[in-house]
Formats: structure tokens, sequence, C-alpha cells
């Protein structure tokens, strides 16, 4: 079997593609940020008042990769951080209005950028390709 051809290889591949698609096409409308901050801010949306350690389990993140992405969300002030009142070791994160103008700025651009990603692709094989590769990560 050609190495070029193995899983590994062209998901490795497919990921550098969707990581330049995507800052492409989020720069190219004057914003500055990352595919895994926008997993972020997209999470703390779907889930306000969530801990840190949450959003990271839910975005495949670990612990400590976590908190330089949430420091760097509060520094653009995208959200705010504070001390839960049910546990006070832990921080509830929530997105500030800019914020949330924010991810209503990228979300049409996002999926733009989704839709270029598997622009080769038809449309049920899309779909299939989706089902397949969800399989994979939920295994």
């Amino acid at each position: 079997m050609d190495s070029l051809d193995m899983a590994g290889h062209l998901i490795r591949r497919l990921h550098q593609l969707s990581t330049q698609v995507f800052v492409q096409r989020t720069q190219a409308a004057g914003f500055d940020l990352t595919p895994v901050q926008f997993a972020a801010l997209d999470a703390i949306h779907a889930n306000p008042a969530i801990d840190q350690a949450r959003v990271a389990e839910m975005i495949a993140l670990d612990r400590a990769t976590i908190g330089g992405v949430i420091e760097r969300l509060e520094e653009k002030g995208w959200i705010r951080r504070v001390v839960s009142e049910r546990d006070r070791r832990a921080r509830e994160l929530s997105l500030t209005p800019k914020g949330k103008r924010i991810l209503a700025a990228l979300l049409p651009i996002v999926c733009e950028a989704q839709a270029e990603i598997l622009q080769p692709l038809s449309g049920a094989d899309r779909a299939r390709f989706l089902e397949l590769a969800r399989q994979v990560v939920q295994a």
C-alpha cells in the first residue's frame, strides 16, 4: 500500500486543507482566530455558563491547551470568565455582547469554508463523508 494513500496521511492532509481554507476565509473577512478558537466560541455559545473543562471535552482538547485558548478569547473581549457559584474552583464561560456579534458574523463565513473544503464531493458524497467521519471520531 502506498503510504500517501493511508488513512492517517490523507486525514492529516485534509486537516491542513481545512485549516488553510478556514484561516484564509476568516482573515479575508478581517477576523483573527483559529479553528480551535472558533470551536470554543461555538461551544460556549451553545452552552452558556459552561466550565472550561467541559469546553475542552466538547472540542477534544486537553485541559492545559484550553487554558490558552480561553485566555486569548477573553483578551479579545469575546468571552467572560466568572467564578462559579456552585463550585468556587470552576470558571463559568459565556459570550460577551461583542463575542455574540463576532460569532454571528463568523457563522456564514465558516459555513462557506466548509462547503469549499468539501467542494469536490457531490451533495450525497458530502453527507456520506460527514457520516463516516462522525462514526470514526465517535468510536
